[in-house]
């Protein structure tokens, strides 16, 4: 199957600028933009009263000065929390961002997003639905839209039933029993892996399908310089000061 136009860089920006500032921070984005990078990766996720903000776990402690799952707080409660000293001094103070501010920042910046929907538990599918139709809202009349991925099926659906017009990828840690064909059903434009299971094998079965193939989270150079000899289009990364 030909492939289609692919309007995404091969460079991207782990959680903004990765391990180098607060993940999921504009700070972060500021930081890898700084590095060169116009494409960032980043996970958004809803409180009790659906705001979409960025953070990647299910609960606030590890980089924010909150406590407990932000899906039973409104974005009032979470709006204040410092989620920058965890990091380092220099950041501390720094806010958790709305998933708007993100998008005024690369629209600005003429930078690409790939958006992982990272649901609470129990919300998969909503989380998929509200994240879609604000990425939708934001990007409207956007020449390159986000990229909307999720290792949880359940999120794609409700983001296709929201927004099917916004490219959707199926992020996979191991090639699980039927991922192929959830893969299929789902309607994605893309697989992105552990970049441990890629290999020029699955990047000819993923291309033969149609779809594009990238992997997750590689740091050094070597496996870089393998990947890209075998063919893939995305490496999303933490080394923006090194590596892109």
């Amino acid at each position: 199957m030909a492939l289609t136009p692919w309007p995404y860089p091969l460079w991207i920006a782990h959680r903004g600028a990765g391990k180098l500032a607060p993940e999921n921070t504009l700070a972060a984005f500021r930081l890898g933009l700084q590095h060169g990078y116009r494409a960032f990766e980043c996970d958004v996720k809803l409180t009790r009263d659906e705001a979409t903000f960025l953070l990647h776990d299910d609960t606030l402690e590890r980089t924010t000065s909150g406590q407990g799952s932000p899906a039973e707080q409104d974005w009032s409660a979470l709006a204040p929390l410092d989620a920058g000293s965890w990091h380092s001094p220099p950041y501390t103070g720094e806010r958790l961002p709305r998933f708007d501010q993100i998008a005024r920042f690369c629209r600005a910046n003429a930078c690409a997003l790939n958006v992982e929907i990272k649901p609470c538990p129990g919300v998969e599918r909503r989380t998929g639905q509200v994240v879609a139709a604000k990425a939708a809202s934001l990007w409207a009349g956007a020449a390159v839209p986000p990229l909307l991925s999720s290792f949880k099926p359940e999120a794609l659906e409700g983001a296709r039933e929201a927004a099917a017009a916004l490219p959707r990828a199926l992020l996979l840690d191991t090639l699980w029993d039927g991922w192929f064909e959830a893969a299929k059903s789902l309607g994605i434009v893309a697989v992105v892996t552990n970049w441990r299971v890629m290999d020029a094998a699955l990047i000819e079965q993923l291309h033969g399908a149609g779809w594009r193939a990238l992997v997750y989270t590689v740091n050094e150079a070597e496996v870089a310089e393998r990947l890209i000899r075998d063919g893939i289009d995305g490496l999303i990364t933490d080394r923006v000061d090194v590596l892109g």
